[in-house]
C-alpha cells in the first residue's frame, strides 16, 4: 500500500480508505473465480473494480492478502455498477481475518 490513501466520507458505519493503486482481490460468484482490484476498503465492506459485477443481493466469496496474511470473507453485493464495479458488505469473516483487516486499516488511517 502507498501513503497516498484518503478516507472516503459519507453515510458509513466504518470509514473507508481509497486505494488509488488498488489491491488485488480474488472473488467468487456462481462458481467462477475472478481477480480484480479494490478501489476502497473498510471494516464493513469494499468496492471492487470489475466490468461485469454480479447482481445486487448476490453473495460473493472474497480472498485477499494483507501484510499480516490472507483474509477470507463472504459478502453480499449492495451496489452493482456495470462497467465500473460493485460495492459489497461483509457478512461473514473469521475472527483472525477481521483482526488482520483491522490492523491494516488502522495503519492506513494513521490511528
Amino acid at each position: 500500500m502507498t501513503p497516498d490513501t484518503s478516507v472516503v466520507a459519507g453515510n458509513r458505519r466504518y470509514p473507508r480508505v481509497q486505494l488509488p493503486k488498488g489491491m488485488l482481490i480474488a472473488w467468487q460468484s456462481s462458481g467462477e473465480r475472478i481477480v480484480s482490484r479494490v478501489a476502497t476498503l473498510g471494516l464493513g465492506g469494499l468496492f471492487i473494480l470489475t466490468p461485469a459485477p454480479p447482481a445486487v443481493g448476490e453473495t460473493v466469496k472474497l480472498f485477499f492478502e494483507v501484510p499480516d496474511g490472507e483474509v477470507r470473507a463472504r459478502a453480499v453485493v449492495r451496489d452493482a455498477q456495470p462497467g465500473k464495479g460493485m460495492g459489497v458488505e461483509f457478512t461473514a469473516m473469521g475472527y483472525e481475518d477481521r483482526g488482520r483487516l483491522y490492523r491494516l486499516l488502522k495503519r492506513l488511517l494513521g490511528s
